[in-house]
């Protein structure tokens, strides 16, 4: 398999599909490119990856030039542990209130904006601003991290008292019923058709490193102890709330993601999965 340039999610919740290619326990002839959801997704876009976990909702709004990995996502079925709304009040009393967003990730913003409008029906402003929560809330009521940072800073503010916390995973479920997908494994549809093979390989590649990262779950807890400086307890339960699932199940759940985008005017159009498939 020639050189592959393969995005990587620079969170904990994707350390268990990488941590073999990390660590070599599965050689590969990939090229890893770490950054955080955003950055990929305009490095993917740019032609400058051929396949990454890519925010799901930028797949909707890109469905042309990329095909779907089957069989792998980053997902939940309720409680996600790393995508925090921190309010001065509660959720329902902030209307007419501001939001600074996170510039980290396209899904989670998007997410949150259809549970305001439709779940919680409230109408606030947004602005973008850094990701560090105390300067976030200095001139806003509200504030949204995801990722390590979003853990960390939930961890560190359980025992507190002041700010109300509400993981979007946990609504979104609360409201629907129905699962969240928040990344997609993706390949550019032109990587796919040019080189089949090299494709083949790197999808069948994705998924050993995946069952290996199950199979080493005690080693991807201290690597990211190490990481977080968080205790074991902590990750533990963190690591059994995120899934990499992409059965009938998550897919309903994501369609309905995107049906509520789009009624929200948030995506220009309707889409459908187009996953890759051998030949």
């Amino acid at each position: 398999m020639s050189v592959i340039r393969l995005g990587q999610v620079d969170y904990l919740n994707c350390l268990p599909v990488y941590h073999a290619l990390e660590t070599g326990a599965l050689p590969s002839n990939v090229s890893l490119i770490r950054g955080v959801p955003t950055f990929l997704n305009r490095r993917f876009l740019q032609g400058e990856l051929e396949v990454t976990p890519i925010s799901s909702i930028e797949y909707a709004r890109n469905p042309g030039c990329c095909l779907v990995v089957p069989n792998l996502s980053v997902s939940s079925d309720g409680r996600v542990g790393s995508i925090f709304l921190f309010s001065k009040v509660p959720v329902t009393e902030l209307d007419g209130g501001r939001i600074c967003l996170t510039g980290a990730s396209a899904t989670s913003v998007v997410l949150l904006q259809i549970l305001l409008k439709y779940y919680y029906q409230v109408d606030v402003e947004y602005d973008m601003g850094t990701a560090e929560l105390e300067v976030m809330l200095m001139n806003h009521d509200a504030a949204l991290l995801i990722g390590d940072q979003a853990l960390t800073t939930d961890h560190r503010l359980r025992s507190s008292e002041g700010l109300y916390i509400t993981d979007l995973g946990e609504a979104w479920k609360a409201w629907t019923g129905e699962r969240m997908v928040y990344a997609l494994w993706v390949i550019r549809r032109y990587f796919a058709d040019q080189d089949p093979k090299s494709t083949g390989e790197l999808v069948r590649l994705l998924d050993t490193a995946r069952r290996m990262g199950v199979e080493c779950a005690d080693e991807i807890l201290e690597a990211g102890c190490l990481r977080t400086g968080l205790p074991t307890a902590v990750l533990r339960e963190y690591f059994t709330l995120i899934r990499y699932d992409l059965d009938r199940d998550y897919q309903q759940g994501l369609l309905r993601f995107y049906d509520y985008a789009y009624k929200a005017g948030l995506l220009e159009e309707r889409v459908r999965l187009n996953f890759w498939s051998e030949r």
